[in-house]
């Protein structure tokens, strides 16, 4: 028999990932553009600059295919993934009035502006690539979280007039909507031109980032957790509920027809946290290297976070009573919230504060979690984790004691990718149902098991951990109040901010 492959398209939040995958979800070729920064130079405004997002797929896409070794008549379909909460203002033509408006940007949260009257169209930045790629003014519904007039329950555009005058959107700006595993379109000539897609292949709807991540990793067990650490960390799980029954969570439209994602609250600027670290650390060991040549070959021959892990690995859980607080971007709802290091003591080095944050991690998700499953009566017996944190054998250890819980990292590094690799692999037939389809696609990884000596250590911590909010908030509310000594210096660039943070909740 021939081979059967599908073009994944991911647009996350830094970068766009494209891959060739086949029916049983291996990859054949693949390529990675970053994001370029975000434009702020509008107070309130964050944007992706120019045509950022159609820019890097075009990109990613041509150097993918022409790194796949094989027919690319033999690629069906097409699956895309993109940012959720984006917007997208776009001409009657579907050509951008202004660059896409970023989930952090202000006016997201607020009903449109109708001041422009270019603007002939709004829609998402997965509506608005949709036309890219396809000529047509369609999108997934279930990209649709928000200020946008949605019916939670049906996933169709609302029947009560109001949302449309709540949401300063009337129904003749807004695309038609389709499920995920639905055709969105066909590649346009001008499209396949640029990107190096076969003209006419059809392009499948998937969900929304998050949403189509869980279902690449094979989040399908009510029983199961998934943990996806990123810039923003969260936890996830699947349901059948259009609402959320407590403050504990939220409801995300999930990535197959009728599903719900259910979603704890997070970190903001979760993983970028350990990024600022490591960079912090690189800049050290380029000094090591100039200082004692040496060594330069010793230390060349591991990245940083590979050395980072290997000395935190030997430091015993708690750290020495060193424990990091993860608001190192403050919810909108508490701005005076900040990041913090606390109970250094003179014994302690890098490796304390590396393990120090990753335990922050896992210490705050637990209570996360703790809090979704009280609102869903449900308990979760496994623990999935997805992202580039789950690469790391350490931090993995770490969440299974933490959460003594049964703790397995997915196979594939981009579990969105092949979530959309799937949606695109059931809309064409290739598996005749995403049961199917996430048995054949979705290979099982390492399970790290719970130490019970780990556990009651975590245990003790976690009650600690719980109550320094009590200490800390009033002391960075007081310093706070005392601006002008602490103004903030300008951001550390390791990476883009995240999401909302201790209770921040939904973007």
């Amino acid at each position: 028999m021939r081979s059967r492959y599908l073009l994944a398209i991911d647009n996350g939040s830094q970068s766009t990932k494209v891959c060739v995958v086949d029916e049983h979800g291996r990859v054949h070729a693949s390529a990675q553009r970053r994001l370029r920064p975000y434009d702020t130079s509008v107070p309130g405004h964050v944007v992706h600059p120019d045509d950022d997002l159609w820019d890097s797929i075009r990109d990613a896409c041509t150097e993918t295919l022409e790194r796949f070794a094989g027919d690319r008549d033999e690629i069906v379909a097409v699956g895309l993934c993109t940012i959720r909460f984006c917007r997208a203002l776009l001409d009657a033509h579907g050509r951008l009035v202004e660059p896409v408006l970023s989930w952090m940007d202000v006016r997201v949260s607020r009903p449109h502006d109708a001041a422009d009257p270019r603007v002939a169209h709004v829609t998402t930045s997965s509506g608005y690539l949709t036309h890219r790629l396809t000529g047509r003014f369609l999108d997934t519904r279930a990209n649709y979280q928000g200020v946008w007039p949605i019916d939670q329950a049906t996933a169709e555009w609302s029947a009560d007039p109001a949302a449309y005058v709540e949401t300063g959107m009337p129904r003749a700006l807004l695309s038609g909507l389709v499920s995920p595993g639905e055709l969105l379109g066909t590649v346009t000539p001008e499209a396949a031109e640029a990107t190096g897609i076969p003209a006419g292949l059809p392009v499948y709807a998937t969900a929304n980032d998050k949403a189509v991540e869980a279902l690449g990793c094979g989040l399908r067990a009510p029983d199961v957790a998934l943990l996806s650490l990123g810039t923003y960390i969260a936890a996830m799980a699947t349901g059948s509920a259009p609402t959320a029954r407590d403050a504990g969570y939220w409801v995300n439209f999930g990535s197959t027809p009728g599903e719900y994602l259910y979603e704890s609250h997070g970190i903001r600027r979760g993983m970028w946290t350990v990024s600022w670290f490591r960079g912090l650390v690189d800049g050290g060991v380029a000094r090591i290297e100039q200082a004692a040549p040496g060594d330069a070959e010793a230390l060349r021959a591991s990245s940083t976070e590979d050395l980072l892990n290997a000395e935190a690995a030997e430091v015993p859980p708690g750290c020495g009573g060193l424990v990091a607080i993860m608001d190192w971007l403050a919810p909108t709802e508490a701005p005076h919230r900040r990041g913090a290091l606390v109970g250094f003591d003179g014994t302690q080095g890098r490796a304390h504060i590396y393990r120090a944050i990753l335990e922050g991690i896992a210490l705050t998700m637990v209570g996360h979690v703790r809090a979704m499953e009280e609102g869903l009566r449900r308990r979760f017996s496994a623990l999935l984790v997805s992202g580039g944190g789950s690469r790391s054998d350490l931090m993995m250890q770490i969440l299974a004691d933490v959460f003594d819980l049964p703790t397995r990292r997915t196979a594939m590094p981009d579990a969105a990718g092949l979530g959309a690799a799937i949606c695109a692999a059931v809309g064409s037939g290739i598996h005749p149902d995403w049961d199917t389809a996430v048995d054949e696609m979705v290979t099982a990884a390492e399970v790290f098991l719970p130490d019970p000596e780990r556990v009651e250590v975590y245990r003790r911590s976690r009650r600690v951990y719980e109550r320094l909010g009590d200490y800390t908030d009033p002391l960075f509310a007081f310093m706070d109040a005392q601006a002008p000594a602490v103004q903030p210096a300008a951001p550390y660039r390791a990476a883009p901010a995240g999401r909302p943070g201790r209770g921040g909740g939904a973007p």
